[in-house]
């Protein structure tokens, strides 16, 4: 007898015709024993590119539903809003979880310590090696900032449903880092980083640049308290397909 999932995924996405396959192949395959019969909710802005449809193609392994989005903040609460689960699970349209015992350690970190928000570290192997290098001191700064304020990034973010929507959910006027912002609410105890990572790409860095990210992202720290910084347009949504 197939138990009841205690989780929902959420993947906001639009334009992702290239790179959810990967993803959705990647979720099939992970040891989490209710994956089957998890919900997953493809929150889709107006792709043009038939994302909507390949996504719905893995239904036969996948219980997959294709919802309205936006703006990730927007596709992400419209996911959450029909979630009845325990726990929710944010994840990026362009990510890879090639490590197929990630969501079940999760799930059991977050069960075991009573957290309310944990992430993972991210890899760019595929990447140069400069691209390697921002990775990985965001991982760094990530393991720092659990002594202050902990910051978790969309790609990976699991909540406890409960206190997801206690913090506010995610600031849908946010045009920027609507995930840090949501992150930086957890209290430091309740926030946990699991063992392993995602895989992305970076298309990023190659359509901003290197130098524009490092700024970006240094001012996203300086302006933590500054809740009209996020809600600017920097046009890094403008770097997407």
């Amino acid at each position: 007898m197939t138990m009841k999932s205690e989780l929902t995924i959420i993947i906001p996405a639009k334009n992702e015709a290239k790179l959810i396959p990967n993803l959705l192949r990647s979720l099939i395959l992970q040891d989490y024993p209710q994956i089957s019969s998890t919900k997953i909710y493809l929150a889709d802005a107006n792709s043009t590119d038939g994302t909507p449809e390949i996504a719905s193609g893995y239904g036969k392994w996948l219980d997959i539903e294709v919802i309205p989005g936006g703006l990730p903040s927007v596709g992400r609460n419209a996911g959450a809003r029909r979630a009845s689960t325990p726990y929710l699970l944010f994840i990026d349209a362009d990510i890879e979880l090639l490590d197929q015992t990630l969501i079940r350690r999760t799930m059991e970190l977050a069960k075991r310590r009573d957290l309310h928000c944990i992430t993972a570290n991210i890899v760019c192997p595929r990447g140069s090696r400069w691209d390697r290098m921002l990775y990985q001191g965001n991982n760094f700064m990530q393991q720092l900032s659990r002594l202050y304020k902990p910051f978790s990034t969309g790609m990976f973010m699991l909540f406890d449903r409960a206190q997801f929507d206690a913090l506010g959910r995610f600031h849908e006027q946010a045009l920027y880092a609507e995930d840090y912002l949501l992150s930086q609410k957890v209290k430091r105890g309740k926030f946990g980083i699991v063992r392993g990572s995602v895989q992305t790409t970076n298309r990023r860095f190659k359509k901003m640049g290197h130098l524009k990210l490092i700024r970006l992202f240094l001012n996203t720290a300086l302006h933590t308290h500054r809740e009209s910084f996020f809600l600017r347009d920097h046009k890094y949504w403008h770097s997407e397909a």
